[in-house]
């Protein structure tokens, strides 16, 4: 008899079990179910770095047993979980669970679980059984009607903040990115444009999500001046994204005065595309000289070492490096105390990660709306937890028109 059935069964008097064993079946369900989603995400992560081999034909990720027990609070109470462990001897190649953080001791609530059971496919009948494992019986309310009812909801959030009035707004940083899901009632997957944004207190907020095409000036450029039209009048300081995106010309005719700044993460990993596996990890640490270098000219410096070395056997991965070259170093000029967050991309990678991974190996969500919708609900929720800018007083000395050089502040001269 399966938990969920213990407890139909108590309702209707058929049996009167103790609460204690009904709490310790709810939180065995809920453990098998978490145990069971870990052990398949490692075992995708196997399966998808399966060909990655050493010169003698290892392989160079494989698993490796159990993390110690650790336990995770749920709404059925405390969850024992052995967390799957992964050996990833590639450079600077590391697994990371998107479904259990290595800091994570609480479940997700409601407002983030159903988002992302939607976007692994989940059907709208078996939310209960799924929420009531995770969560705890405090969800046996939310049936499939208002499981329904509550997607609607936060349809209606979600275009009310695509028209929210922008005017005072001021993003000193903006990064973009695209986004691809799996629609099942579409031929085609649809990408997600976002937008996010830093304010001038530091916080960062998400800005757009709006679907259109990656590569696509015009996609981009509705978006940009959507923004505009409700209000978005002062442009950003600094833009920083990957240089495949359309994004970067739409924003040259929407906000020609922005910076641009390429992602360093996105940078590598092309450049490297383009190199044999076994000289990857070397180049790998020359490019990482070059963003980590103390000033521009030291890694101007290095990115010439890294020319003069690979150009001769490998001058695709070179002319790749070379395309974006004042794009790649514009982050010198800003203060160093956000150096870290304006080199990458990674504030808006670090929180569609989990998205991509709950999608991969789904037929995806019912339509564009609702794919729209309950990524819109994702990443507010993760938002509450978004970094603060590093520094933020040095935000205000950057918007009054302030150089700095190498990231510091450059003093200026009293007559």
């Amino acid at each position: 008899m399966s938990h969920l059935r213990v407890i139909e069964a108590r309702n209707e008097g058929e049996i009167q079990a103790p609460r204690g064993v009904l709490d310790e079946i709810i939180r065995e369900g809920a453990r098998r179910l978490l145990q069971s989603a870990l052990e398949g995400e490692v075992r995708e992560y196997l399966e998808r770095n399966e060909r990655a081999r050493d010169g003698q034909g290892r392989r160079l990720v494989v698993g490796n047993g159990h993390l110690p027990q650790r336990t995770l609070v749920t709404g059925a109470g405390p969850v024992a979980i052995r967390q799957p462990r992964v050996r990833d001897r590639r450079a600077g190649e590391r697994f990371t669970s998107a479904i259990l953080p290595p800091y994570l001791r609480r479940a997700p609530s409601v407002e983030a679980l159903i988002p992302a059971l939607y976007l692994k496919g989940i059907s709208t009948m078996d939310f209960a059984e799924a929420l009531s494992a995770i969560l705890g019986p405090q969800t046996a309310g939310l049936s499939p009607t208002n499981i329904v009812r509550l997607k609607e909801q936060w349809a209606g959030e979600y275009k009310d903040w695509a028209r929210r009035d922008l005017r005072g707004k001021h993003y000193v940083y903006l990064w973009a990115d695209g986004v691809y899901f799996n629609v099942r009632l579409e031929d085609e997957r649809i990408c997600m444009l976002v937008l996010m944004g830093a304010l001038p207190n530091g916080q960062k907020e998400l800005v757009a999500v709006w679907d259109g095409f990656r590569e696509s000036k015009d996609s981009w450029l509705e978006v940009l001046r959507d923004l505009k039209k409700r209000g978005l009048e002062r442009a950003p300081a600094l833009a920083i994204g990957d240089g495949a995106l359309g994004f970067w010309a739409a924003l040259q005719e929407a906000f020609p005065e922005t910076r641009q700044q390429r992602c360093w993460v996105h940078k590598t990993a092309n450049v490297l595309d383009k190199m044999p596996k076994k000289i990857q990890p070397h180049a790998k640490g020359m490019i990482h000289q070059m963003y980590m270098a103390e000033t521009k000219s030291d890694a101007i410096e290095a990115y010439k070492t890294f020319r003069q070395t690979y150009e001769a056997k490998y001058p695709r991965a070179c002319e790749c490096l070379a395309k974006d070259f004042e794009a790649l170093f514009a982050f010198y000029d800003f203060p160093a105390e956000h150096w870290i967050h304006i080199r990458t991309s990674n504030p808006i990678e670090s929180t569609f990660a989990t998205v991509r991974l709950r999608h991969r190996r789904t037929k995806g969500s019912g339509s564009t709306q609702a794919t729209l919708t309950m990524v819109y609900k994702l990443a507010t929720e993760a938002e509450k937890r978004w970094r603060k800018l590093n520094g933020p007083n040095r935000i205000a000395q950057l918007l009054d028109g302030a150089r700095f050089v190498n990231g510091i502040l450059e003093q200026q001269q009293v007559a």
